[in-house]
């Protein structure tokens, strides 16, 4: 005979269910201090930070724009510097202009002489010396490729805050997804027993199949979810490998989140000052203006004179000799003014100038969007926070009727039904505590990108930093 929905399936079962839940207790509900694992949770984020600025393939190759940065100012600053080069020249000639020396008309005695301008056998060897005494355009050069090489740094620093951000993002999703993966698998294996008692129970006579049914949809509910939660954790490992230039499927180091600090939230006109002195985007802005007004300045320059001083020296004959008639020297005073250009270097000026203007307009159009981005992660920390304490209150009281009906489940006095729907309503609570703790430490992680709060573990401009 079937019982109504009110009956006891029996004592056995439902101890049976009583026992299971209290061994899965621990894996629906937060480890207690006393099992977290020996490294918090910064630790382990700091480690894999330290590892991906240093092996991170993106990194990597913003490394090699500082480097060629590197490279152009040197070579600007060669400019202050003398050129000295040899060169040399043999030629064999035949023909060409000739001059004739009336010798027969000083003296009949003498033939006239006939003299070509070009030696048949000659040779010019030298060294040349260069030294610009006076060229404006060297200095504006230099200024600007020293701005351009700040701007590169500032470019690599970013980028290496955007991958600290990335990496810990990545690491508390990957490790969120793992406790959500413990929470549901602790569901089904619940859900299984009460599955095989039920069946159980309707085989004796003492249930309806209505709710050997309502076990089995519950029961393939969590097992879709688990395969989904499976399959996020996955993507989300992948992906944290991928940061850290590791095999993709390589193995992760969990730990233990302990309850997020509730501090007071600082004041946003702070947070807007303290990124705007800090955020490595704007000072990058700040020196592409300066590269910019540098490289204004190198353009009005060629409107200028430049002098410089030249030296040669060397030997020159029909062949190859020093002293008396092969050795000279020269010094030169070299002065070069272009008058007219048909306008192309006001042009160029013109140009550059406003290539000026759109830098600091850029400049200031980033300053604005950091401070909305402040506004936008205070926003949503504060909102995280709000949740959290909202999850963590409705958890207790799923936690508390969870107890209840596990004892009135004991005793006989609620259904099967009644006692799935308290599970259930444990698991979403579990869950979606699980789901707003992993929300606010990303906030939180998010916050301090935007207001480039905290150090680097690894300096990604320290010598030796770029591979």
């Amino acid at each position: 005979m079937s019982r109504g929905h009110g009956d006891s399936p029996g004592p056995g079962g439902a101890r049976r269910l009583s026992v299971l839940a209290l061994l899965l207790w621990p894996l629906l509900v937060p480890a207690p201090r006393a099992y977290a694992a020996t490294r918090s949770l910064a630790e382990v984020v700091d480690e894999y930070v330290r590892e991906g600025l240093g092996s991170n393939l993106a990194l990597r190759s913003q490394g090699f724009d500082v480097e060629r940065a590197i490279a152009a100012l040197d070579e600007a600053r060669a400019g202050f510097f003398p050129d000295l080069s040899l060169a040399g020249r043999y030629s064999r000639n035949e023909g060409g202009r000739e001059f004739v020396l009336p010798l027969s008309r000083i003296n009949p005695a003498l033939e006239d002489e006939t003299v070509s301008f070009l030696r048949e056998r000659d040779q010019d060897s030298h060294v040349s010396l260069s030294q610009p005494l006076y060229a404006p355009a060297i200095p504006a050069t230099l200024r600007a490729q020293r701005a351009q090489l700040a701007a590169s740094g500032f470019a690599r620093l970013a980028l290496a805050r955007r991958l600290k951000r990335d990496i810990a993002v990545g690491y508390l999703d990957w490790l969120g997804a793992t406790k959500t993966v413990a929470i549901v698998d602790a569901s089904r294996t619940l859900l299984e027993e009460n599955l095989r008692v039920n069946e159980s129970l309707y085989g004796n006579g003492k249930l309806t199949q209505d709710q050997v049914l309502r076990a089995r949809a519950e029961l393939l509910e969590v097992e879709q979810q688990l395969r989904e939660s499976r399959n996020l954790a996955q993507q989300a490992r992948r992906y944290l490998n991928f940061l850290l230039n590791r095999p993709l499927e390589g193995a992760l180091e969990a730990t233990e989140v302990e309850q997020a600090a509730r501090q007071a939230a600082a004041d946003p006109a702070t947070l807007e000052a303290d990124a705007l002195a800090r955020r490595p985007e704007l000072a990058g802005a700040d020196s592409t203006t300066q590269a910019a007004a540098a490289q204004a300045d190198a353009a009005r320059a060629a409107l200028k004179p430049t002098l410089g001083l030249g030296v040669d020296a060397g030997i020159q004959g029909e062949d190859y000799g020093t002293g008396h008639g092969y050795n000279y020297g020269q010094v030169s005073l070299q002065l070069s003014w272009k008058l007219f250009d048909g306008g192309a270097n006001r042009a160029a000026v013109r140009a550059a100038r406003a290539l000026e203007r759109r830098a600091a307009t850029q400049r200031d159009e980033l300053a604005l969007q950091i401070q909305l981005e402040v506004r936008q992660a205070v926003d949503r920390l504060a909102t995280a926070a709000d949740s959290l304490a909202t999850a963590e209150a409705r958890s207790q009281a799923a936690r508390a009727g969870f107890r209840i009906a596990s004892r009135k489940r004991d005793e006989g006095m609620i259904s099967q039904v009644e006692f799935i729907d308290a599970r259930s309503t444990l698991t979403r609570a579990e869950l979606n505590l699980n789901l707003t703790r992993f929300a606010l430490l990303t906030r939180q992680a998010e916050l301090d990108y935007v207001t480039a709060a905290g150090t680097l573990p690894v300096d990604p401009l320290a010598p030796g930093s770029t591979p």
